[in-house]
Protein backbone atom coordinates (compact mmCIF):
# COMPACT_ATOMS: atom_id res chain seq x y z
CA UNK A 1 0.00 0.00 0.00
CA UNK A 2 1.42 3.11 -0.77
CA UNK A 3 2.18 6.13 1.03
CA UNK A 4 -0.74 8.24 -0.27
CA UNK A 5 -3.13 5.27 0.64
CA UNK A 6 -2.06 5.06 4.35
CA UNK A 7 -2.46 8.52 4.74
CA UNK A 8 -5.72 8.80 3.35
CA UNK A 9 -7.29 5.13 4.78
CA UNK A 10 -5.97 7.01 8.44
CA UNK A 11 -7.53 10.44 7.51
CA UNK A 12 -11.23 8.47 6.13
CA UNK A 13 -11.36 6.97 9.76
CA UNK A 14 -10.86 10.64 11.73
CA UNK A 15 -13.74 11.88 9.20
CA UNK A 16 -15.63 8.73 10.22
CA UNK A 17 -15.62 9.08 14.20
CA UNK A 18 -16.05 13.05 13.22
CA UNK A 19 -19.33 11.37 11.49
CA UNK A 20 -17.98 12.01 7.62
CA UNK A 21 -18.44 9.04 6.12
CA UNK A 22 -15.69 9.18 3.14
CA UNK A 23 -17.38 6.29 1.61
CA UNK A 24 -20.37 8.49 0.12
CA UNK A 25 -17.89 10.24 -2.28
CA UNK A 26 -16.05 7.27 -3.01
CA UNK A 27 -17.33 6.61 -6.31
CA UNK A 28 -16.41 10.35 -7.81
CA UNK A 29 -13.15 9.70 -6.24
CA UNK A 30 -12.30 6.77 -8.28
CA UNK A 31 -13.80 8.54 -11.26
CA UNK A 32 -12.03 11.67 -10.98
CA UNK A 33 -9.29 11.76 -8.77
CA UNK A 34 -6.73 10.93 -11.50
CA UNK A 35 -8.47 13.18 -14.25
CA UNK A 36 -6.36 16.41 -14.31
CA UNK A 37 -8.84 19.53 -14.08
CA UNK A 38 -11.32 17.74 -12.46
CA UNK A 39 -10.87 19.26 -8.77
CA UNK A 40 -13.94 21.45 -9.37
CA UNK A 41 -16.02 18.73 -10.04
CA UNK A 42 -14.86 16.61 -6.91
CA UNK A 43 -15.66 19.64 -4.42
CA UNK A 44 -19.28 19.86 -6.01
CA UNK A 45 -19.84 16.50 -5.50
CA UNK A 46 -18.80 16.39 -2.03
CA UNK A 47 -20.56 19.60 -0.93
CA UNK A 48 -23.88 17.74 -2.75
CA UNK A 49 -23.07 15.00 -0.59
CA UNK A 50 -22.39 16.80 2.93
CA UNK A 51 -23.78 19.69 2.04
CA UNK A 52 -20.76 21.40 2.98
CA UNK A 53 -17.01 21.29 2.59
CA UNK A 54 -15.45 20.56 5.73
CA UNK A 55 -11.67 21.42 6.14
CA UNK A 56 -10.90 17.68 7.24
CA UNK A 57 -12.59 16.52 4.17
CA UNK A 58 -10.78 18.97 1.98
CA UNK A 59 -7.59 17.31 3.41
CA UNK A 60 -8.60 13.88 2.75
CA UNK A 61 -9.70 15.02 -0.89
CA UNK A 62 -6.33 16.18 -1.25
CA UNK A 63 -4.56 13.11 -0.26
CA UNK A 64 -6.49 11.22 -2.55
CA UNK A 65 -6.14 13.06 -5.52
CA UNK A 66 -2.44 13.78 -4.91
CA UNK A 67 -3.51 17.81 -5.19
CA UNK A 68 -1.69 20.19 -2.50
CA UNK A 69 -3.75 20.83 0.03
CA UNK A 70 -3.22 24.30 0.16
CA UNK A 71 -4.50 24.13 -3.57
CA UNK A 72 -7.82 22.65 -2.37
CA UNK A 73 -8.49 24.75 0.12
CA UNK A 74 -7.87 27.45 -2.34
CA UNK A 75 -10.34 26.71 -4.98
CA UNK A 76 -12.66 25.77 -2.29
CA UNK A 77 -12.30 29.20 -1.00
CA UNK A 78 -12.35 31.18 -4.38
CA UNK A 79 -15.48 29.65 -5.55
CA UNK A 80 -18.92 31.60 -4.04
CA UNK A 81 -20.77 28.03 -4.44
CA UNK A 82 -18.58 26.35 -1.78
CA UNK A 83 -19.38 26.26 1.70
CA UNK A 84 -17.32 25.46 4.13
CA UNK A 85 -19.75 26.16 6.71
CA UNK A 86 -22.53 23.47 7.42
CA UNK A 87 -26.01 25.87 6.27
CA UNK A 88 -29.59 26.12 7.98
CA UNK A 89 -32.76 23.36 6.78
CA UNK A 90 -33.32 26.79 4.92
CA UNK A 91 -30.83 28.86 2.44
CA UNK A 92 -32.36 32.26 2.41
CA UNK A 93 -30.64 33.87 -0.96
CA UNK A 94 -30.99 37.72 -0.92
CA UNK A 95 -30.99 39.30 -4.34
CA UNK A 96 -28.40 42.27 -4.36
CA UNK A 97 -28.62 43.15 -8.14
CA UNK A 98 -28.93 46.73 -9.56
CA UNK A 99 -32.67 45.73 -10.01
CA UNK A 100 -33.41 44.80 -6.31
CA UNK A 101 -30.56 46.88 -5.03
CA UNK A 102 -32.96 50.24 -6.35
CA UNK A 103 -35.90 48.56 -5.14
CA UNK A 104 -35.04 48.22 -1.74
CA UNK A 105 -33.28 44.84 -1.40
CA UNK A 106 -31.08 46.84 1.54
CA UNK A 107 -33.70 47.15 3.52
CA UNK A 108 -35.50 43.61 2.80
CA UNK A 109 -32.18 42.21 3.60
CA UNK A 110 -31.86 44.55 7.09
CA UNK A 111 -35.34 43.48 7.79
CA UNK A 112 -34.63 39.49 7.50
CA UNK A 113 -31.35 40.01 9.53
CA UNK A 114 -33.29 41.75 12.35
CA UNK A 115 -35.98 39.25 12.47
CA UNK A 116 -33.67 35.85 12.57
CA UNK A 117 -31.04 37.82 14.39
CA UNK A 118 -28.07 36.82 12.25
CA UNK A 119 -26.02 38.68 9.75
CA UNK A 120 -25.27 37.59 6.07
CA UNK A 121 -23.21 34.62 6.04
CA UNK A 122 -24.45 33.43 9.42
CA UNK A 123 -26.97 30.65 10.27
CA UNK A 124 -29.25 30.72 13.22
CA UNK A 125 -28.22 28.82 16.62
CA UNK A 126 -31.42 26.41 15.25
CA UNK A 127 -29.72 25.63 12.28
CA UNK A 128 -33.16 26.48 10.54
CA UNK A 129 -32.23 29.79 7.98
CA UNK A 130 -28.90 30.82 6.82
CA UNK A 131 -28.64 34.17 4.83
CA UNK A 132 -27.00 35.12 2.20
CA UNK A 133 -26.18 38.05 -0.41
CA UNK A 134 -25.90 37.35 -3.63
CA UNK A 135 -24.90 39.46 -6.96
CA UNK A 136 -28.03 38.01 -8.75
CA UNK A 137 -30.95 35.74 -8.80
CA UNK A 138 -32.03 36.70 -12.68
CA UNK A 139 -35.47 37.11 -11.30
CA UNK A 140 -35.12 40.87 -12.25
CA UNK A 141 -38.86 41.37 -12.61
CA UNK A 142 -39.59 40.16 -9.04
CA UNK A 143 -37.46 43.12 -7.65
CA UNK A 144 -36.64 42.82 -4.56
CA UNK A 145 -36.49 39.00 -4.87
CA UNK A 146 -34.90 36.04 -2.24
CA UNK A 147 -34.77 32.79 -3.15
CA UNK A 148 -34.86 29.89 -0.18
CA UNK A 149 -33.70 26.36 -1.25
CA UNK A 150 -34.58 27.13 -4.69
CA UNK A 151 -38.54 28.66 -4.45
CA UNK A 152 -38.41 32.31 -5.57
CA UNK A 153 -40.21 35.18 -3.46
CA UNK A 154 -40.28 38.55 -5.29
CA UNK A 155 -41.86 41.97 -4.88
CA UNK A 156 -40.91 42.00 -1.15
CA UNK A 157 -40.87 44.64 1.00
CA UNK A 158 -39.36 44.10 4.63
CA UNK A 159 -42.59 42.97 6.39
CA UNK A 160 -43.47 41.01 3.36
CA UNK A 161 -39.90 38.77 3.21
CA UNK A 162 -40.97 39.04 7.77
CA UNK A 163 -44.56 37.59 7.16
CA UNK A 164 -42.67 34.39 4.07
CA UNK A 165 -40.26 33.53 7.13
CA UNK A 166 -42.74 33.27 10.19
CA UNK A 167 -44.73 31.21 8.17
CA UNK A 168 -41.90 28.49 7.59
CA UNK A 169 -41.16 28.83 11.27
CA UNK A 170 -44.58 27.97 12.11
CA UNK A 171 -44.65 25.03 9.66
CA UNK A 172 -41.46 23.88 11.06
CA UNK A 173 -43.56 23.83 14.62
CA UNK A 174 -46.20 21.60 13.43
CA UNK A 175 -44.00 19.13 11.99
Amino acid sequence: MSEICKCATAEAEVLKKSGIDTELIEPVLQKYASVEGSLITILQHAQDTYGYLPIELLNYIALRTGIKAAKVLGVATFYAQFRLEPIGKYLIMICQGTACHVNGSEAVQAAIEEYLEIKDGQTTPDGLFSIKSVACLGCCSLSPVMMINGEAYGTLTPEKAKTILADIKAKEAHD
